[in-house]
């Protein structure tokens, strides 16, 4: 490879992922990296652990939809570099190196592993202080791998790529996950001695654990006890496989916290999930952002729970939809209701089904039990929202505001056009549409009068 230098001993951590690959097997255009796995990209899973290390600096290493791979990591401490053409795994970090300072220890990640636990990275900076060590795996089915060669006392040979890989080393199970780190001027003088002579005529990062082995420095050898750990993905099913391994562990981490999870095969967490003791949580939850559940909070089956706080004894009936709420203690929601952001339930209250609050606040012990739509509303202390009740806080260009007081009652299938004010103990006919305020103790009917008109023929029986 064409050369580069850098300069001596290190103390300082710097850490390169390699992120420039096409996922030519995802057939998306969306990048590799960039795919979602339990609610965030792959590589960013690799960052958030890499950043646990506290390194000096992180680079990332773009190729294939480089733009939109820097466009989802704005903000972040990040330095990119860019592989013009894909050229091994050895040309992609030699685009970072010459980056890195002399005086660092240098991590070698991928974008498309996102499973490498931190406990393992920490063992691998460890046993670079001086010399190269790269992280191997034994697996039952080694395909696709480079095999890790050793000699008869167990130290480190080679590694050769699988299409490289001679019958006799084809059988090999212990494989070379791609993931080393070095001295920084060590890597350096090594990867400048790669060549691409081999059945993909690229650079192999892993090559320069052969060199430094054929010199005589010693490569230590790391090996993980958790194939999932160096999982990588290169299609949609190998994705897939690793979300199930991924959510599972997150439940079996719940229910060794004490949490009653129906079915481990069936929960998705996005994000994160901090529960109390006695929660329970049915089939088919998905948690999304940050979530907060109380002591005894109980889940339903299918519910989708994204940035909520819920307070203890709260019961969260089936195919319930809440964002961005504050639900307080013993409240009863469902099943079939939408609480979208700005929503608060206090104490006891109840949201029964079909009924949808936004930016809406229910008094302790309201409740608003059936087919209601409650937006940009304040609620007092127990009120009751009747059925088919709408609150209509849009004129098509600007939001207005409903306030209800407490021990309200509005009668079923009537509508609030807002601003309006309800205070405390009116009461509303069923089937009104106010447009007025309703003083205290006031009942309020607003519905044109019934007529029965006798005689009346249908249109139909006219009919010659």
């Amino acid at each position: 490879m064409e050369g580069f230098t850098l300069a001596t001993a290190f103390k300082d951590l710097e850490v390169i992922i390699l992120a420039a690959g096409r996922g030519t097997r995802m057939c998306s255009s969306i990048p590799k990296v960039l795919h979602p796995l339990a609610g965030k990209p792959l590589l960013q899973h690799v960052i958030d652990t890499a950043k646990q290390l506290s390194p000096t600096q992180i680079h990332v290493v773009v190729g294939h939809g480089a733009d939109a791979v820097q466009a989802a990591l704005a903000n972040q401490k990040l330095t990119f570099h860019t592989q013009v053409e894909q050229l091994g795994t050895g040309d992609a970090v030699a685009c970072a190196l010459p980056a890195c300072k002399p005086n660092t220890a240098v991590l070698v990640l991928f974008g498309d592993v996102p499973l490498i636990a931190l406990s393992t990275l920490q063992a691998l900076i460890t046993g670079a202080q001086d010399n190269p060590i790269m992280l191997a795996a034994r697996l039952d089915n080694p395909g696709g791998y480079g095999r890790v060669l050793r000699d008869e006392k167990g130290d480190f040979l080679a590694v050769v790529e699988q299409a490289d890989a001679s019958e006799t080393q084809a059988l090999i199970n212990e494989v070379n996950t791609g993931v080393l780190a070095a001295p920084a001027e060590q890597l350096v003088a090594l990867l400048n001695r790669v060549e691409n002579d081999n059945a993909q005529k690229e650079y192999y990062l892993p090559d320069v654990l052969g060199l430094a082995q054929q010199e005589g420095t010693e490569v230590a050898i790391a090996v993980t006890e958790d194939p999932f750990e160096m999982y990588g993905v290169n299609d949609r099913l190998q994705l897939q496989t690793l979300e199930r391994a991924l959510q599972c562990r997150r439940a079996d981490a719940l229910m060794a916290a004490g949490v009653a999870v129906a079915d481990r095969q069936r929960i998705d967490i996005r994000g994160e999930l901090d529960c109390g003791v006695d929660v329970e949580i049915d089939i088919n939850v998905v948690f999304e952002g940050r979530v907060s559940l109380g002591d005894g909070v109980k889940i339903g089956a299918h519910c989708v729970l994204k940035d909520v706080v819920v307070a203890s004894g709260t019961d969260i009936q089936p195919f319930c939809h809440l964002e961005g709420a504050v639900v307080g203690e013993r409240c009863r929601i469902g099943p079939y209701a939408r609480l979208r952001p700005g929503s608060i339930l206090s104490e006891t209250a109840r949201v029964g089904n079909f009924v949808e609050t936004k930016n809406t606040t229910l008094g302790v012990g309201s409740k608003a039990n059936h087919l209601a739509y409650l937006g940009d509303t304040n609620i007092g202390a127990q009120s009751n929202i009747g059925a088919g009740t709408i609150t209509c806080n849009y004129d098509g260009i600007n939001k207005h505001h409903t306030t209800v007081g407490d021990a309200v009652f509005v009668g079923s299938n009537s509508t609030l056009v807002a601003p309006i004010d309800l205070s405390d103990g009116a009461f509303v006919a069923a089937g009104s549409v106010l447009t007025n305020n309703v003083s205290t103790k006031e009942l309020a009917v607003g519905r044109a009068r019934q007529r029965n008109i006798s005689g009346w023929q249908r249109p139909d029986e006219n009919k010659d």
